[in-house]
C-alpha cells in the first residue's frame, strides 16, 4: 500500500468539500433552469397566472444558485493550480480546452440571457423572454456537457497519446469528448439534477399543502414534481443500469468495490446481491454479510449465474476504499427506489382523486425534499472514490497528481474555504428556507 501523505489527503478532502457544495448548486441550477422553461411555456400556452407567479418566484432562487454556484466553481478551478499542479501539467492539454469550452459556450450563454430573464419580462415581449429562458436552460445543459466530458475522460481516457515527458497529448477530439463513459454519465447526471430539483420543489409544495390543501401555487408545484418522480424515476434506473454495465467493462475495480465482491463465486452460483456487509480491506473479506443469492447476477450480467471480476484479482494498491464506495452506492440506490415508490404512489392517488389531501404522502414528500441531492452526492462519492487510487484511470495515480504543497499551506487554505463556504452557504440556505415559506398565489384554484 502507498504511504499516506497528510498534505495529499487534506488536499483531497478540500476538493471533496468544495465539489460537494458545487455539484449540488450546479445540479439545482440545471434543474431550476429547465423548470423555469417549462413554467414559462405553460404560461404562454395556457395563460394561467399561477404559472407566471411561480416563474417569478423561482427565478429569484435560480439567480442565487447561479451566482453562488459560479463562485464555488471558480474556487475549484483555482485548486487545480494550487493543489493539483502535477495533474494540470500532465493532463492540461486535454482538460484545459474542455473547461475553456464550458466557460465560452455555456457560461456566456447563461450570463448573456439571465439578465433578460430577471429584468426583461415587461420589456422585451413574451416570446423573446421565453427564448432567453430557453437559452439559459440549454446553456446549463451545455455546461454539464463539457464538465462531464472532462470528468468522464479522466475515468475512461481515449483519443490521446503520451509524450516522452509523460504528458497527455490530444489526438482525436471526438474520442476525447465522447469517451466511453461520457454518454452514460451525462444522461445519469442530468436526470439526477431533474429529480433532485423536483424533490426539493415538491417538498416545499407539500409543506404548504399540509397547512392548506387548496394552495394554488403549491398544488401546481406538487403535481409537477410528482410527475417528474413518476416518469423520470424509472428512466433513471435504466440509465443507472446502463452506466453500471459501462463501469463493469471499463472500471472493474470500482464495480467490485460497489458490490463488495472479494472472491468470484464458484461456478454456477452467480453473484449475490449484498444488502449489507462490513468490508474489511485489510483481511480482504466482508463481515456480517447479508446477501440474496444470484440476484446480483441478474442486474450485473442479466444472467442467473454470471459473475464479475472480484477484488482479489487486482493488486492491493489498485483497489479503491471499498467501504466508502459500498455504503454510498447503497444509500444512492435506496433513495432512488424511494423516489420511484413516491412517484408510483402519486399515480395511484391521482387516479383516486386524492393527491393533494393525502397526509402521509405530503409528509413523506417534505421529509424527502433533500433526498435527490443526497442521492446525487452519494453517487458522486461512488464515482470519484471508486476511481482511486487514480486521477486518470489506470494511467496517472493520485499520489503523483498533487502539487507537493506544505501541509501548513493546504491546512490554511482548507480552513479559509470552510469558513467562507459556511458563511455563504449558511446564509443562502437561510434565504432559501425563508423564500419557500412565502409562495405566491395563495388562492383557491379549482382547475388544479
Amino acid at each position: 500500500m502507498e504511504p499516506l501523505d497528510p498534505a495529499l489527503m487534506l488536499a483531497r478532502y478540500q476538493f471533496a468539500f468544495t465539489i460537494s457544495f458545487h455539484i449540488v448548486l450546479a445540479a439545482f441550477s440545471i434543474g431550476l433552469a429547465n423548470y423555469l422553461m417549462v413554467l414559462e411555456a405553460l404560461w404562454l400556452w395556457r395563460k394561467r397566472q399561477v404559472y407566471r407567479d411561480l416563474y417569478t418566484f423561482w427565478l429569484k432562487i435560480f439567480a442565487w444558485t447561479v451566482a453562488v454556484g459560479t463562485a464555488s466553481g471558480l474556487v475549484m478551478e483555482f485548486q487545480f493550480g494550487t493543489n493539483w499542479g502535477a495533474l494540470a501539467h500532465r493532463a492540461g492539454a486535454i482538460l484545459g480546452p474542455l473547461m475553456f469550452y464550458e466557460v465560452m459556450v455555456a457560461f456566456f450563454l447563461e450570463a448573456g440571457f439571465i439578465g433578460v430573464m430577471l429584468f426583461g419580462m415587461n420589456k422585451v415581449g413574451p416570446r423573446l423572454h421565453f427564448l432567453s429562458t430557453c437559452a439559459v436552460a440549454v446553456g446549463s445543459l451545455f455546461s454539464a456537457f463539457w464538465i462531464l466530458s472532462a470528468n468522464s475522460w479522466m475515468h475512461t481516457p481515449a483519443g490521446f497519446s503520451m509524450a516522452e515527458d509523460g504528458r497527455f497529448v490530444a489526438q482525436d477530439w471526438l474520442q476525447i469528448i465522447f469517451n466511453p463513459s461520457f454518454p452514460y454519465r451525462m444522461v445519469h447526471m442530468s436526470l439526477a439534477a431533474f429529480l433532485g430539483t423536483a424533490m426539493l420543489v415538491g417538498g416545499a409544495a407539500a409543506w404548504h399543502l399540509v397547512r392548506n390543501s387548496r394552495h394554488a401555487s403549491a398544488r401546481v408545484m406538487f403535481s409537477m414534481a410528482l410527475w417528474m418522480a413518476a416518469l423520470v424515476g424509472p428512466l433513471q434506473i435504466v440509465a443507472g443500469d446502463l452506466h453500471g454495465e459501462n463501469t463493469r467493462d471499463y472500471q472493474p475495480q470500482k464495480l467490485a468495490a460497489i458490490e463488495g465482491s472479494w472472491q468470484r463465486p464458484e461456478a454456477g452460483k452467480g453473484e449475490p446481491l449484498r444488502l449489507f456487509a462490513i468490508p474489511d480491506q485489510t483481511l480482504r473479506r466482508n463481515d456480517f454479510e447479508l446477501a440474496i443469492p444470484h440476484l446480483g447476477s441478474l442486474y450485473l450480467r442479466h444472467d442467473w449465474t454470471g459473475t464479475i471480476q472480484s477484488l482479489d484479482e487486482f493488486a492491493a494498491q489498485d483497489i479503491p476504499p471499498v467501504a466508502v464506495v459500498f455504503y454510498a452506492f447503497r444509500i444512492m440506490v435506496g433513495i432512488g427506489l424511494l423516489i420511484v415508490a413516491l412517484g408510483i404512489a402519486s399515480l395511484l392517488l391521482r387516479w383516486r382523486g386524492g393527491l393533494f389531501e393525502c397526509r402521509w404522502l405530503l409528509r413523506c414528500s417534505v421529509l424527502m425534499a433533500p433526498a435527490g441531492f443526497v442521492a446525487m452526492l452519494c453517487g458522486w462519492i461512488v464515482t470519484e472514490v471508486g476511481r482511486q487510487p487514480f486521477t486518470v484511470y489506470g494511467l496517472m495515480r493520485t499520489v503523483h497528481s498533487h502539487s507537493q504543497q506544505p501541509l501548513s499551506f493546504v491546512a490554511g487554505s482548507t480552513l479559509a474555504i470552510m469558513v467562507m463556504y459556511g458563511l455563504v452557504f449558511g446564509l443562502g440556505l437561510l434565504y432559501l428556507v425563508r423564500a419557500v415559506r412565502q409562495l405566491p398565489a395563495e388562492t383557491t384554484d379549482a382547475n388544479q
